[in-house]
């Protein structure tokens, strides 16, 4: 856990050094999957035009805060993981007693102009999973599990870029790691994955703003392109709101104060993870597979409550339900794409239960 804490505080370092950088040596900047798709991270405001064209903010009334950096802690209950082999011959099913770990993210502009805004973000998430009895695993997948833990370090770079006073374009790019390397033995960068994101959008007014894109996405796993609607918006009253970027998100938010509020909704949170195979345990019909990926996405049906504790640092506490999405957890050869209605087979096909979830975090926010 210390190695954590450590990497953690590097990557904040890392974030924030970057950003001081971008706007001392640049004297026109005003100087932030939640990685991918996540249009709540425009940290920075956007100068209102004096000449004759005027531009449109990211600012929308009422919306959750930006988080700058958030340090947090996901922890899910017990439930029963079943394995089986590529040729369908049923294996053991074990129990897992918990599944938790460290979730860092950090996220500042480097530049912020009426024209345009560019923000720069880093995250940390990882997944360790302790099982009821280790020393009776049979599968490669538990095997592996209990070995190590699921790890997906990245960087994301997303653009805001207004038109004119009702219309713009947001552009997200993210490249994340993801496997079950270890701290001290890092997976090469061959294995980097690229989720990229466009949405052309309007802003009706300081309340509204809605938009229609596409995405490249692992959200559902394995690689897939899908539509995206984004929509925000916050009630005349500013007591509650819609914050969605369906199909990865989509929340009804109410606001009790400036300084706190409840969200109830849901998030499509997975990717695809690069399997090391270091004991080689992953075989199926007596032969051993290489270049494995685990292929992981949760439909997390839950409510978070969010509350400021002192000027800008708030505390986010969420509970809900992981729900295994369709394919979840079965593992593939290399990083294919694989459609909403594809039947072709698996090397290995997996299986979890439901379990119910926590989640807290620290975070400070944009002002």
């Amino acid at each position: 856990m210390k190695k954590l804490f450590v990497t953690a505080a590097m990557l904040s370092c890392l974030c924030v050094a970057t950003a001081y950088a971008q706007t001392t040596t640049d004297s026109t900047a005003a100087g932030g999957g939640e990685p991918e798709m996540d249009f709540s991270q425009f940290a920075g405001e956007i100068e209102e035009a004096t000449g004759v064209k005027r531009y449109c903010t990211s600012k929308i009334f009422g919306i959750s805060p930006t988080k700058l950096v958030s340090l947090g802690y996901d922890y899910q209950l017990g439930y029963d993981m079943t394995s089986n082999t590529g040729g369908g011959t049923k294996e053991s099913t074990n129990k897992v007693s918990a599944a938790h770990g460290l979730r860092f993210l950090a996220n500042f502009p480097v530049i912020s102009h009426n024209k345009i805004t560019v923000n720069l973000g880093a995250t940390y998430m990882e997944t360790n999973y302790s099982f009821e009895k280790p020393a009776e695993l049979t599968s490669g997948l538990t095997k592996s599990l209990n070995a190590s833990a699921l790890r997906s370090t990245g960087v994301n770079l997303t653009v805001f870029k207004p038109l004119n006073e009702k219309n713009f374009i947001l552009l997200q790019t993210s490249h994340d790691l993801n496997g079950d390397y270890r701290l001290d033995e890092w997976q090469s960068l061959s294995y980097l994955r690229h989720s990229v994101l466009g949405v052309f959008g309007w802003k009706k007014h300081d309340r509204l703003q809605f938009g229609f894109g596409a995405a490249r996405t692992y959200r559902v796993g394995a690689l897939n392109y899908i539509p995206v609607v984004l929509y925000n918006y916050t009630s005349e009253n500013r007591k509650w709101g819609v914050e969605a970027v369906f199909p990865a998100r989509a929340h009804y938010r109410r606001s009790f104060s400036p300084r706190s509020l409840l969200m109830l909704g849901y998030e499509l949170e997975g990717h695809t993870y690069r399997l090391q195979n270091r004991d080689m345990v992953f075989n199926a019909d007596g032969k051993m597979h290489h270049d494995l990926e685990l292929k992981r996405s949760e439909l997390r049906l839950r409510v978070i409550y969010e509350r400021s504790l002192y000027d800008f640092i708030w505390l986010s506490v969420q509970a809900g339900y992981r729900y295994n999405w369709r394919n979840s957890y079965n593992i593939d050869h290399g990083d294919p794409f694989r459609s909403f209605f594809s039947n072709d087979p698996y090397v290995f096909t997996n299986s979890v239960t439901n379990p119910l979830y926590f989640n807290v975090s620290i975070n400070l926010v944009s002002p």
